[in-house]
């Protein structure tokens, strides 16, 4: 189904919503920074009672500061390797896809046939987080280089899926892993035994801006893309059902006020989910 206009989102759409999963780079972010906006929507949402999950490329090494300060219900990293989210005691927790060894392991091998790629096409290089991660290898095409266009990064893709790894493009990263686990599975994960939610029944959303986010796209029932999503038109087989009119961070606020406008009762305060619902989905999400 083609990509509609936010404008067109249904207001019950919008009512159903518990909780709302984003990508952070391009998405929350705008040319790599987090504006105000984007920073006083993730407040807004919070405090109308919504549950909000980043799901990042970014490594585990970024995650856990941002599960600590943000206002966030947990961060998803790695495309799925790790979730962080702090306790209602406020103590850092954490699942892995896989054993944390076999990953290390694995990235080990991995990281051999990054080196390599980047020997052969020196406009590339190493991502500069790459220090950071516990289980996949990521290569930056666009993020401290000149730009190399999707096309390069469609064939470094190819590259690492020869050597039996996945490999997905980001607004920025090839990000190549091992193991049966995507942005998808994760976010399947942590809404089910985290905040009592599914996917696929209207009570989550997810907002995004790349092909990394395609499996979000595919497996939730809501979702969104800000403006910058268009830069792959032709290149996802499964695109977000709304898209927002501005790029970045901006889009991301236009994202979250539309909900909340649409939630909205008829003094203009956005309403929170009832205390029967928040029991099974508020009382599991992730302390401030």
């Amino acid at each position: 189904m083609p990509m509609q206009p936010l404008s067109e989102l249904p207001r019950a759409t919008a009512a159903g919503l518990r909780a709302v999963f984003c990508d952070i780079d391009d998405t929350l972010t705008t040319r790599g920074r987090l504006g105000a906006a984007a920073y006083a929507a993730l407040w807004r949402l919070r405090e109308a009672g919504l549950a909000v999950v980043p799901v990042t490329g970014r490594p585990a090494g970024w995650a856990d500061p941002l599960a600590r300060m943000w206002p966030v219900a947990g961060v998803v990293a790695e495309n799925g390797a790790v979730a962080f989210w702090l306790d209602e005691r406020g103590t850092m927790c954490r699942w892995y896809a896989r054993n944390p060894k076999e990953m290390k392991a694995d990235q080990a091998r991995l990281l051999e046939t990054a080196f390599r790629l980047v020997r052969e096409r020196p406009a590339c290089r190493l991502a500069a987080d790459q220090p950071f991660r516990i289980s996949d290898v990521a290569i930056d095409f666009a993020e401290e280089v000149e730009p190399l266009g999707f096309d390069f990064a469609e064939e470094l893709c190819a590259r690492f899926r020869e050597v039996g790894a996945n490999a997905k493009v980001s607004s920025i990263h090839v990000n190549a892993w091992f193991g049966a686990f995507d942005k998808g599975t994760a976010c399947e994960r942590f809404a089910r035994e985290r905040l009592g939610l599914a996917l696929d029944d209207g009570s989550t959303a997810y907002v995004g801006d790349s092909p990394n986010d395609e499996p979000l796209f595919a497996r939730f029932t809501l979702s969104f893309g800000v403006a910058n999503i268009g830069r792959f038109a032709g290149r996802l087989a499964h695109e977000p059902r709304w898209v927002a009119t501005l790029d970045g961070g901006d889009g991301f606020a236009e994202v979250a006020d539309r909900i909340l406008a649409l939630r909205a009762d008829d003094d203009g305060v956005a309403k929170k989910p009832t205390r029967a619902k928040r029991s099974r989905a508020g009382r599991r999400r992730a302390a401030p």
